[in-house]
């Protein structure tokens, strides 16, 4: 049943999004929405040294959404495209092929392996780490000196 996603812990992280809002200056934002429920999620980041160190995020979700992006907003600061990439990554195929949790400074995706038997929440439930590790993705292009132009 559905209702057994609805864990008190997610509810609590579902209620409680760190770092909510929008930079002044971001390097990069992004914004996706899942065509199927019409859930959105907007983030904002700069990127010194290869690393995010600022990030804002604009969430209307679902409450497995609003978890996901409440995991990544209390961990993401520090942390390198590779390592979203590779969250993101983890999280898809925890989702969709069964694959194991997330580790690293993401592990504590493992509370929304649940989702996996719904299909139809993946997209919500994934769009904050797409749209991070985007963000990050291009923020990164353009600030290494290989990016400048």
């Amino acid at each position: 049943m559905i209702d057994d996603l609805y864990s008190a812990q997610l509810l609590k992280l579902a209620a409680n999004l760190p770092r909510s809002g929008r930079l002044a200056r971001p390097d990069a934002s992004v914004e996706k929405v899942s065509k199927l429920c019409g859930s959105r999620v907007l983030v904002d980041v700069v990127v010194e040294d290869g690393r995010v160190a600022d990030f804002a995020q604009e969430v209307k979700a679902c409450a497995l959404g609003q978890a996901a992006a409440s995991v990544l907003g209390e961990h993401v600061v520090g942390a390198t495209v590779e390592e979203l990439e590779l969250a993101r990554d983890q999280f898809r195929a925890m989702l969709k092929a069964g694959g194991p949790t997330p580790d690293g400074r993401f592990a504590d995706l493992s509370m929304l392996a649940p989702v996996k038997d719904y299909p139809a929440r993946h997209a919500s439930t994934l769009l904050a780490f797409e749209a991070a590790a985007e963000a990050v993705r291009q923020a990164a292009t353009r600030t290494s000196p290989a990016g400048a132009a």
